[in-house]
């Protein structure tokens, strides 16, 4: 039987006085890749936002057996989740290594944290030929490489991924998402995707879940979903 390591009850989330979230419930499945779908506006960046605090919230939200809703985004941060917002969040001044290495700030293993550092070089050979670079000068595909190597620097049990496709070129794409399938079962990370591309999501994630206007509509295996007709006519163009 699958462990749940992240346990989501009723929850609400918005901004300011306006709610966004209604109610939301789902599991996320320790070491599966679980992706959350929905039209621009459906909420799904808003419940990565409520997941790592950084909005306010309402309801419950246990990770790997404790509550954390009442804990601050840096306290989650250490508990084991990580965090790429779109937008990609890289600091252009500083180099892709500095970035990097901001990654592991928290960590006191800093002999194992070099290790990993090495192994993202492994993972995205290309930021070690631009590790001297400015990172306001790496192409879009590769500053979102870097945004995604300087989370999995803080070893993360869960990793949050926000639109990771947006704005790059179908090939660099594939790329990021054959990356992902790769430490997902390599070092057994955890990952919640959320992603314009339905039928890309859908080929990664073992699960789904599908918002509309903050509402949980559907979940289940992203094999069943796939032959949702719903899904298929609004999400996947046939």
């Amino acid at each position: 039987m699958s462990r749940i390591l992240l346990e989501v009850k009723d929850l609400h989330a918005g901004y300011g006085a306006t709610e966004v979230i209604h109610g939301l419930s789902m599991q996320i499945e320790e070491g599966s890749i679980t992706t959350l779908l929905g039209a621009n506006g459906a909420g799904k960046t808003t419940t990565l936002r409520a997941l790592s605090k950084m909005i306010k919230v309402r309801g419950q939200i246990v990770f790997d057996g404790k509550a954390i809703e009442s804990l601050a985004t840096e306290d989650i941060v250490r508990l084991g989740v990580a965090h790429v917002p779109d937008g990609r969040g890289t600091f252009g001044s500083l180099s892709a290594e500095e970035n990097l290495l901001l990654g592991c700030y928290t960590r006191k293993d800093k002999k194992e944290a070099a290790l990993d550092q090495e192994k993202m070089y492994t993972y995205f050979p290309r930021l070690k030929e631009r590790r001297h670079q400015q990172a306001g000068t790496l192409s879009g595909g590769e500053q979102q490489m870097l945004a995604i190597a300087r989370a999995l620097m803080l070893r993360p049990r869960l990793l949050l991924l926000d639109e990771p496709s947006f704005g790059l070129a179908p090939l660099i794409v594939r790329e990021i998402f054959d990356i992902m399938r790769t430490i997902n079962a390599l070092d057994k990370v955890t990952i919640l995707l959320v992603e314009q591309n339905a039928a890309m999501a859908l080929d990664l994630a073992s699960n789904a879940y599908l918002l509309e206007t903050g509402k949980l509509v559907l979940s289940g295996r992203s094999e069943d979903l796939k032959q949702d007709e719903a899904v298929r006519r609004s999400y996947l163009g046939h």
